[in-house]
């Protein structure tokens, strides 16, 4: 299908995620299966501007894609059954996988993955956060530094039977103050690799550019303004940061 069709073609609603703290919609276009997120059916929040999480989240497409490492689905606005809403296109992701989890303690992998906190389940048994370490989601997390990315949970990623994995629900970015809550922090102080580099440095020159102008039609100057700014301290120091402030660094929940 088109990118024309799936701007124009009809939107069919096929079910609700209850989970959701949004209102979020299955649906198709033609036989493409989307998510779609209405406007109108966004939550207010304290810290953010009201009706503002769509356009954040095409926002957090284009940035994917001036990066090149295709962590954020197709994303798009459109009109829709409940009025102009973010339309995403569904993933399918692998049951038998996952980027993230709670592990006990006393079993955390000794190879290939990262561990970020320890803490106790409802049981009082010891648990630790543990995530992947795999280029991608490395990739996902500087992503993460980029758009300050605020609700990085666990089941913001999605793992795919393909080795990839998919970064989704960035309602929450873009912040112009340091919001960064994120379940990725298994890097802390490690070196950003070149390709990392390269890719901070494509979002800096597209800002100046076709990224910049696109993201006018969605964000603040000050909020586009802070990308830039993001970018040149993370490029500065070279390396994945610690926590910073007050705030938590982790969501709530983590998934």
């Amino acid at each position: 299908m088109s990118a024309t069709e799936l701007v124009t073609a009809e939107l069919t609603l096929t079910g609700r995620l209850r989970t959701a703290s949004n209102a979020t919609f299955l649906g198709s276009i033609g036989d493409v299966l989307v998510v779609y997120k209405p406007i109108a059916g966004e939550t207010p929040l304290w810290d953010f501007p009201s009706g503002t999480l769509a356009h954040r989240e095409v926002a957090a497409y284009l940035v994917s894609q001036t990066l090149g490492w295709g962590v954020v689905p197709h994303t798009w606005l459109r009109d829709g059954p409940l009025g102009e809403g973010m339309v995403q296109l569904w993933q399918e992701q692998d049951p038998e996988q996952s980027a993230v989890n709670l592990v006990a303690t006393d079993h955390v992998p000794k190879s290939g993955w990262k561990s970020v906190l320890e803490g106790q389940d409802e049981q009082g048994r010891m648990v630790t956060l543990v995530h992947e370490d795999s280029p991608t989601l490395r990739r996902m997390a500087v992503f993460d530094l980029v758009v300050n990315n605020a609700d990085r949970k666990g089941d913001h990623v999605l793992a795919m039977t393909d080795g990839h994995r998919y970064g989704v629900d960035h309602g929450l970015t873009f912040h112009r103050d340091h919001k960064l809550r994120t379940v990725l922090w298994g890097w802390i102080g490690e070196a950003l690799t070149t390709e990392e580099r390269e890719g901070i440095e494509r979002v800096s020159e597209g800002l100046l550019g076709d990224l910049g102008r696109n993201l006018a039609d969605l964000l603040t100057t000050e909020e586009i303004d802070s990308i830039a700014a993001r970018c040149a301290k993370v490029r500065l120091a070279g390396r994945f940061p610690a926590p910073a402030g007050e705030m938590s660094a982790v969501p709530w929940p983590l998934f």
